[in-house]
């Protein structure tokens, strides 16, 4: 009997180029990936929030904020979470903030991406579970693209395997970074073996969870940062088995990998805000309808005429109100706003002591008005001038009568 060879039928090659040169400045595969990553979370997040009522282009206001935070997050963690590298011996402190070569932690992205939404939320006045739920599906893609460039740069790959999708790894050339290192003869060296893509892995379930959140939102109708919640379940659930195949240094807690704790412990906190959180899916109408642009006055030479053919540009509102699912369809429908509803006294304590404060005048306003009108009109039938005692009580009833907030209020 001849045994089979144990040499894999396939492979999955890798790259062994990870940066050209496009004269001085070095192109880098893993910012390429990175960016378009970003730019296909932008898109899908556009189209979702202008299904719930946000106006064009608020994407940009919140990328803005919400990109920089994110890498900045995400560069924190991974150094906090690897600090033998850029602080231990050998280590070099200022490859802390070289981030073109890698090393960008999920957990700190989505921490710095969310305060840096948070922020472009406060001014736009958009609540932040609106843009969590619009971005969640967005985020997933684009981690999956983010992910190709951990396969130009031959990183993050499993443990030995025979499969025919097993990965061909390069030895990268530490003098020259971004690229394989080369024999005498020019080739590439490769590490001996297969590996499992894990990279690959990742990317493809990040593709099915953001599937699952479509699906998913669209049967049940999520709202209030649940659809968000159930895309960091989903992640997390697949980022748990496959931390665990990957071979890359990494710190143990208890024998563990550190970033499988931290999945874990995501996971938990996703679930108890999916299960606690309630509530119907949220849709925004504006609060006060942008001010239309007065044409320019003077000599006719003065018109910009491009700019009356280019149509009138959308201003963003001044802010945005809650409403419900049919308010919004027939805001849509016929352009005009629903009436806003009167919030809950205990929702708007100032309000209430307005109003409060508003009936003490009133009060004392009538009681003074009251006042004055007796000693008017004592002094009036002590002088024998009862015309005056009646111009008082009908100026009392007045002062009564226009001193009620409640008539302001309706």
């Amino acid at each position: 009997m001849t045994l089979a060879p144990m040499t894999p039928l396939a492979a999955m090659p890798s790259p062994s180029t990870a940066v050209w040169q496009l004269g001085p400045v070095p192109i880098r595969a893993y910012a390429l990936c990175i960016i378009l990553g970003i730019v296909v979370a932008c898109v899908v997040t556009e189209y979702r929030l202008r299904r719930r009522g946000v106006a064009p282009g608020a994407v940009l206001d919140i990328a803005v904020w919400a990109v920089p935070a994110g890498i900045i997050g995400a560069r924190i963690y991974h150094v906090i979470t690897s600090p033998e590298k850029y602080f231990g011996a050998g280590g070099e402190p200022i490859k802390a903030l070289y981030i073109w070569e890698g090393g960008l932690g999920i957990w700190g992205a989505v921490a710095g991406g969310a305060v840096g939404a948070w922020l472009a939320a406060r001014q736009l006045g958009i609540p932040l579970t609106v843009i969590a739920d619009a971005l969640a599906p967005g985020l997933p893609l684009a981690q999956a693209v983010g992910r190709l460039g951990n396969w130009f740069n031959n990183e993050l790959y499993g443990g030995r395997t025979t499969l025919p999708w097993g990965l061909e790894v390069h030895v990268m050339d530490p003098d020259n970074p971004g690229h394989a290192l080369r024999d005498d003869a020019g080739n590439p060296v490769l590490q001996p073996g297969l590996y499992h893509p894990t990279f690959l892995y990742e990317a493809l379930w990040n593709v099915g969870v953001a599937a699952l959140v479509l699906f998913l939102d669209r049967r049940l109708r999520l709202g209030r940062g649940r659809a968000f919640a159930l895309y960091v379940m989903g992640y997390t659930a697949g980022r748990f088995w496959i931390e665990l195949m990957r071979t890359d240094e990494a710190n143990l807690i208890l024998g563990v990998r550190l970033n499988v704790w931290t999945a874990v412990l995501v996971f938990l906190g996703a679930l108890a805000y999916f299960i606690r959180v309630r509530g119907p899916r949220e849709y925004l109408v504006p609060v006060g309808e942008p001010a239309p642009v007065a044409a320019p006055a003077g000599d006719v030479s003065q018109v910009d005429l491009s700019a009356r053919e280019a149509g009138a540009q959308p201003v963003a509102p001044e802010g945005y109100r809650v409403v419900t699912e049919e308010q919004f369809d027939a805001y849509r429908e016929t352009g005009v706003l629903p009436p806003a509803e009167p919030a809950a006294d205990d929702e708007r304590p100032d309000a209430s002591d307005d109003v409060t404060k508003a009936d003490d005048d009133a009060t004392d306003d009538a009681g003074r008005a009251t006042t004055d009108a007796a000693t008017t009109g004592s002094a009036d039938e002590a002088d024998g001038s009862p015309e005056r005692a009646d111009a008082g009580r009908t100026n009392a009833g007045r002062a009564d009568g226009g001193g009620r907030p409640a008539d302001r209020d309706s």
